[in-house]
């Protein structure tokens, strides 16, 4: 099976990704991508594409540039993919607890909030009516 020979230009991963070049340089510059040079231009490979894929849905997800690193480079080395796959699903358990715990701390905060409407909302209809 032949390898991917495709490449891209940063113009065209930052057009794919509707992210900005400034962005992608800051990747480079983290490490997390490695782009080819030729003269001064950043040939990216396959490789680089599929990681930028994966950097931007982490940091969807939520996941730090640390996380994300930690996470996209063990597919390089050891543990390899078996590693990755559980170091990401302890992650995933943890990004959801925080999640869930965000969620209940909101849902607390709107009760209270509508608590307190009906009671300002109350004493102003008493004010009104004297």
């Amino acid at each position: 099976m032949p390898a991917d020979t495709s490449t891209w230009s940063i113009a065209e991963l930052a057009a794919e990704y509707d992210v900005t070049l400034r962005t992608i340089r800051f990747y480079e510059d983290r490490g997390l991508l490695t782009p080819e040079r030729r003269g001064t231009a950043r040939v990216y490979h396959a490789r680089d594409k599929v990681r930028l894929g994966l950097i931007l849905r982490g940091k969807r997800l939520g996941f730090t540039l640390d996380e994300i690193a930690t996470i996209v480079d063990m597919y390089d080395r050891e543990p390899g993919e078996e590693g990755q796959l559980v170091y990401l699903l302890n992650q995933i358990t943890t990004r959801r607890a925080e999640l869930e715990q965000r969620r209940r701390d909101i849902d607390e905060t709107l009760a209270e909030l509508a608590e307190v409407e009906a009671r300002c909302q109350s004493d102003l209809d008493i004010l009104r009516n004297r």
